[in-house]
């Protein structure tokens, strides 16, 4: 199983465990909106928190590249807060788990 199926699984089952599993132990979450970094621990409160959401949701979500140092995807969100987004997302990969992520997005109406 790719990795971009591993974090898909998880994300259509909301397994945050799994998802978890995917991200390597010195991962940084890069925030679009100022370019601040999140390591794993700080990130993990709130993707357990948006994960755990029914409001969460994933459309035309897909994989556009993979290889063994990035993946790269794109998906259309809907967030707990019920804003949208049209969400690209560069994952940076070491040692076959997800190190960086930094996504770019573009606000819906």
């Amino acid at each position: 199983m790719s990795l971009y199926e591993k974090i898909k699984s998880a994300q259509d089952s909301k397994d945050i465990d799994m998802y978890l599993t995917c991200l390597h132990k010195d991962f940084v979450f890069v925030r679009h909106q100022s370019g601040t970094e999140v390591s794993k621990a700080d990130w993990t409160p709130t993707v357990t928190q948006m994960m755990q959401s029914d409001a969460l949701q994933f459309h035309d979500q897909r994989c556009l590249y993979e290889n063994d140092e990035i993946m790269v995807e794109h998906s259309v969100m809907k967030f707990p807060d019920g804003t949208s987004e049209a969400v690209m997302v560069v994952n940076h990969i070491k040692d076959g788990k997800i190190i960086r992520v930094e996504t770019g997005a573009t606000p819906l109406k």
